[in-house]
């Protein structure tokens, strides 16, 4: 690994595995193609799966571009259920009714995570409050009640629901930057008077790159090899 020839001035479709951070991604292709400038456009979180983009060089400088194109999710929650996390990082705390839930009640829960949205993000998440990330807040015990989270502007393009498996719904959603999936997933919860948790993530796009033509990291791994050749 040490005679590799860094390949500068490019950005990568990366396939981010499941229990990855974008940042072990970001630190795994540093260290195996000895970049110098290397950053991600838009933080995956871990137990989210797919589509990450990798900027080298001077593509760094493009990092907000791509940060800014729309991006699309698909994955499915379970309803009748919540975890502190709103996804499985966390233990369930608690458990909701869901007999009274109609197929028109979750249509109209569909439609209000429609168009302009505003959300709280996750305490488990990485944005910054007062010059802290919100998870490090949540892992000393402290909840979105004692935290005064500042509430955020998204914009839901697309957002598609199957029902055919009760409790669990599957969904695709397209929506802009900043749009915190595990927030839509408890405010479709809330909405029905119920709780909901976050089962399955995956991001298959991102303007028009596509899940489909990103490479793993053992084959980015086997391609930096080649370069030797």
């Amino acid at each position: 690994m040490d005679d590799l020839i860094p390949v500068e001035d490019k950005f990568y479709l990366i396939d981010k595995p499941k229990t990855w951070t974008s940042f072990d991604a970001v630190r795994k292709i540093r260290n195996m193609g000895k970049f110098k400038k290397i950053g991600h456009a838009g933080t995956l979180d871990p137990l989210a799966s797919g589509l990450l983009i990798i900027c080298v060089g001077k593509y760094t400088k493009k990092i907000e571009y791509f940060q800014s194109l729309p991006k699309t999710y698909t994955g499915s929650f379970v309803l009748g259920k919540t975890t502190p996390s709103i996804d499985l990082e966390t233990d369930f705390d608690e458990e909701y009714p869901i007999d009274h839930i109609t197929p028109e009640l979750l249509e109209k829960a569909r439609q209000s995570l429609l168009g302009e949205i505003q959300q709280i993000p996750p305490i488990y998440s990485a944005v910054k409050q007062n010059g802290q990330r919100l998870y490090v807040q949540a892992r000393k015990g402290l909840t979105e009640k004692d935290v005064e989270i500042k509430i955020r502007q998204a914009s839901v393009y697309e957002f598609e629901i199957d029902t055919t498996h009760f409790p669990e719904i599957k969904f695709n959603i397209t929506c802009s930057k900043g749009t915190y999936i595990r927030s839509m997933v408890r405010d479709f919860g809330f909405f029905l008077n119920s709780g909901a948790y976050l089962k399955e993530l995956v991001r298959s796009q991102i303007g028009d790159y596509c899940l489909d033509k990103a490479q793993s990291i053992e084959k980015f791994s086997a391609e930096q090899y080649e370069i030797l050749l």
